[in-house]
Formats: structure tokens, sequence, C-alpha cells
């Protein structure tokens, strides 16, 4: 049996220089041994999937809400796809692949109900108390909200890898609000997640929105990169139909091409840099994990054709004012009576405010236990 000692041995063999060691790991917020046959990244994955958390991401909304059909991705199937795709790249480059897979397992925890939808509704209803953010919200899920453990809340994850879900930012400003230094970028392991968890929802978004025929393929002739999958797959023509082997083909060479890019670019940005440590990743002006300009840019123009032909399409519009009601009305009903709230939600309240215990219920739902309460709440012919 490999003990942790000689698994940190093989890191330090195989990874580079620049790579995140887990024998160098920062430490917990609360002091543990350490696992004799797991390194702490190994764990810290181990103990996300293990989080409830973890487990209702299986029925909460990519784009498509859970009774829209059982094809498409839901908010779980992202993040196994995301974890999948950024650890091959962190294989490639030698990097962390434990502390990769568990920044990325760990990155949409805090995700409310029904998508971005969902989100945009907190935060607008907690606009006067802090607002709403998903990538906070996970963050605030492994240090404070799951409640596993007698000795401590939260999960109790390396530093490491709060740091890469602290990295996982956007425009937020996650790093000041987490006691950590925003003018540091991201190890080159929260750099992959970042850029990994943008190229599966591009790639696998369009595959959605073409399988539920919100997207024609005719209508992708006018993308740059959609030409060059065309040519790279052998057609002379842009198809017009595609049919579902065709579409997977399609999604494939895609995925594979952004990969590609990546993969390429980051190794001349580190053949550049030299990093010879962690630090001098993050001590970077800039990100060394990224796309070629010209591959950014057709990722760009991309994102754009999604957000015009899918995301704002009548199905998916409709789909987010539904969530709106369900998500406003459940909220405003429960802070005006708090008397409504589940017994764990008043322990809550002698904690946080009444506002931020009313969103954390609310974000910890999934899609049909959304309905659900909001059918607790409003049916009268539903038991409460």
């Amino acid at each position: 049996m490999l003990n942790r000692e000689q698994l940190e041995d093989n890191e330090a063999l195989i990874l580079a220089d620049y790579a995140a060691l887990s024998r160098n790991q920062q430490g917990r917020l609360y002091p543990e041994s350490e696992s004799s046959y797991r390194t702490a990244f190994q764990r810290d994955r181990d103990r996300i999937i293990h989080s409830a958390a973890f487990r209702r991401l299986e029925y909460k909304t990519q784009v498509f809400a859970n009774d829209e059909g059982d094809y498409y991705r839901t908010r779980l199937t992202h993040t196994l796809e995301v974890a999948q795709i950024a650890r091959t790249m962190a294989r490639a480059l030698r990097a962390n692949e434990d502390l990769v897979e568990a920044i990325c397992l760990g990155h949409d925890l805090g995700h409310p109900p029904f998508g971005h939808s969902g989100e945009d509704t907190l935060n607008k209803l907690m606009q006067d108390h802090g607002g709403f953010n998903h990538n906070y919200q996970s963050y605030r899920v492994v240090t404070e909200l799951e409640r596993r453990y007698p000795q401590f809340t939260g999960l109790n994850l390396t530093r490491d890898t709060l740091f890469g879900l602290a990295k996982h930012e956007t425009d937020y400003n996650l790093s000041e609000r987490a006691g950590l230094d925003p003018k540091l970028r991201g190890t080159l392991e929260a750099q992959i997640a970042n850029i990994t968890d943008e190229l599966a929802y591009n790639a696998h978004d369009l595959d959605d929105g073409l399988n539920a025929g919100l997207i024609e393929p005719g209508e992708l002739a006018e993308l740059e990169i959609w030409r060059l999958l065309c040519d790279r797959l052998g057609y002379t023509s842009y198809p017009t139909q595609l049919d579902e082997i065709a579409r997977h083909e399609f999604i494939r060479e895609l995925v594979g091409v952004f990969v590609d890019d990546v993969l390429v670019t980051t190794t001349a940005q580190l053949e550049e840099v030299k990093p010879t440590s962690p630090r001098m990743v993050q001590e970077q002006g800039t990100n060394l994990v990224c796309y070629s300009g010209a591959m950014h840019s057709m990722e760009k123009s991309l994102k754009a054709f999604l957000y015009e032909n899918m995301y704002y399409s009548f199905r998916v519009v409709r789909m987010k004012r539904r969530a709106e009601r369900f998500i406003e009305q459940i909220f405003t009903t429960l802070v005006a009576d708090p008397r409504q709230l589940p017994k764990e939600c008043h322990t809550d309240l002698k904690t946080y405010p009444l506002h931020r215990v009313v969103a954390d219920y609310i974000a910890s739902m999934t899609d049909r236990s959304a309905v659900l309460e909001y059918r607790r709440l409003f049916d009268p012919l539903m038991r409460p």
C-alpha cells in the first residue's frame, strides 16, 4: 500500500517546480492530523464529494430547469465535466491534478436553484444586505455552512483549495472578503480550474442549445470558431442539420480545439516566465493559463452568440421569469415572518442576520425543492 509520504514523494518527482505540492500545503483553518494514505488535496476532494451541497448539484439548473428534460446538463454534470477537462490540462502541464480537481468540484457548491437567474434574483433581494454571489457562497459553504464535523463548521479544507475557490471570482471582490491578497493571481491549479469552467460551459451549453432546437446549425456559420471546426472535420459546406452523432463530433472537436490552444499558449507562457515556484506564478501581472489572442477572440464571439441566441431565447427567459417569481416570493415571505423558517435556520439566526439566513436557506435548495417550498407557502391545498 502506498502511504501519504510515498504519494507526496511521487508528486515531487513528477510535478513541475511551479506546481503546488501537497507536502507543502498551507495548512487548514483548524489543525488536524492528515490521512495516512491520502494526500491533503485528495482529502479535500473527498470531503467536497461527500458534502450535502455537492449532492444537491444534481438537481440544480445549468441552463435548462430540471423539468425540461433528462438529457440537459445539470450543475452537477457541468461540475464533473469541468473537473475531467481540468485534470487533463493539469496532467499535461505537470500541475497538481488533485488540487485542480478539488477546486473544480467545489467551485459551484454555492449556486442557488434555477442557475444564474436564481443568483441574479437573490443578489437583487440582498442588495442592501451584502449582496449575493455564488462564488462567495461556495466559499461560505466549505468554510461555514456545511455541518458534518463536531470540531468545526465547514469542511476544513486546506488553505490552498480555499485560495483556489476564492480566486474563482470573476469581477467580484471575493479575495478581499476571504482575507486574501487581491493582488496575487491564483496558483497555476486555480487558473486551470478557472479557464476550464468557462471552456466547459461554452462548449456544453452550445451542445444543449443545439439539442433543444434553440440553435440551428446553419446559424453558427457566422462564427469563426464554427467555420474552423467544419474545416477540421472535413465539411466542404456548412451543415444546416446535425444528427446526434455529428453534434457530439462537433462538440468534442470544440473542446479539443479549446484545450489544445490553452495548453500550447500556456506552455509558451511558462517557458517565457520560467517560474520556479507556485508563488512566482501568483506574482505575475496576468494569468499564465490563457488562450491565444486569436482563440480568445473566437471564444468571446461564441459566448456573445450564446447570449443572443440561447440565454435570451423565449424558453430560457420564461424559465428565468418563473424562477424569479418563485425565489422573490419565498424570500419576502420568509423575511416578513421568520417563524416559517425550519428549525436549523433559527439556530443560524443567532450567528447571521435574518436576510443572510434566508438567502442561505434558498441558495441551498434544488430546483424542485424550491418549487415544493413555494407550494408549501402559497398553495392552499398543499400541506406545510
